[in-house]
This record gives C-alpha cells, sequence and structure tokens, in this order.
C-alpha cells in the first residue's frame, strides 16, 4: 500500500475518532444526556488509538506493530459496545459495573444520601437515540469497522 494512501486512510480514521469523542461530549454535556460507567468506559479505546495514530502519523516507527495494536484495540472496543448492546437489549444482565442501585433494601441516612449522590445510570436504559440506533450500537458498528481496515492496512503494510 502506498504510503501516501495509507496516511490518508490513518488521518481519515483519526477524523473519525476525534469526531466520535467531541460527539460524545457534546451529547453529554451541552444536551444533558448522562453517560453510564459503561459508556465512560467505551472512551478508552478511542483515546488510546488518537496516541497511537499520532505516533505513526509523526514518527514512523514500529508502524506494523502499531496497526496490529489498534486493530486489537478496536476489536476490543467491538466486544465492549456489543455487550454494552446486549445489555440494552436485555440478552446481557448488567454486571457490578454499570447496576442499578437497589434503593428496596434499608439503608441507613448516611449510606441512603452516599447512594443519592453516587446518581448512577443504568447500562440498559438508553438516553439518546440517533435513527433509532444507541451511541453503543453505532459505536459497535464503528468499532467493527474500525477493527477491519486496521487489520487490512496491517496486512497491506510493505505491499506496493
Amino acid at each position: 500500500m502506498p504510503k501516501l494512501k495509507q496516511n490518508t486512510y490513518l488521518i481519515f480514521i483519526l477524523f473519525i475518532i476525534l469526531s466520535a469523542l467531541i460527539f460524545a461530549y457534546i451529547v453529554e454535556y451541552q444536551l444533558g444526556h448522562k453517560p453510564c460507567k459503561l459508556c465512560l468506559y467505551e472512551r478508552i479505546p478511542y483515546f488510546l488509538s488518537i496516541f497511537l495514530l499520532i505516533k505513526i502519523l509523526f514518527y514512523k516507527k514500529y508502524i506494523k506493530t502499531i496497526l496490529l495494536i489498534l486493530s486489537l484495540i478496536f476489536f476490543m472496543s467491538f466486544v465492549l459496545a456489543l455487550y454494552h448492546f446486549g445489555i440494552e437489549q436485555g440478552f446481557f444482565s448488567e454486571t457490578f459495573i454499570c447496576e442499578d442501585v437497589n434503593l428496596e433494601q434499608t439503608l441507613s441516612k448516611k449510606q441512603l444520601l452516599e447512594q443519592l449522590k453516587k446518581n448512577v445510570i443504568s447500562c440498559k436504559n438508553v438516553n439518546f437515540k440517533i435513527l433509532g440506533l444507541s451511541l453503543a450500537t453505532i459505536n459497535a458498528i464503528v468499532s467493527c469497522a474500525l477493527s477491519f481496515i486496521m487489520i487490512k492496512l496491517f496486512i497491506n503494510y510493505g505491499k506496493n
């Protein structure tokens, strides 16, 4: 794959990642939709990939290894988003990461206040949709596509 074409792909992917993160923060802070813990965890692979893509674009060392790492990061992001989608659809039950607080149990006043301060958002509640798709669903689609693109770039690296 010619170097110019590879850099074009990487810049385009960097643009997609930055756009996704900016959009997530707009939905959270401007539109007032608080993310669940799993939504916050789904942002971590995007931040990692930004640093790795910048490393590839500017330092040009260990490119093939970083492409493999990026494909694994996006695959893990896909699995995490798919798990989140499964929770939203009721295929999986929530884990301790994103459980609703059970306020039916007997709590002292102090414990009750602490639980209310945490304001835990359930992972199964979809607060925001685009074209009928939750953000977890969109993230699963984007992460899967980015994983395949990175694998393709990895396989074709160095070929002319």
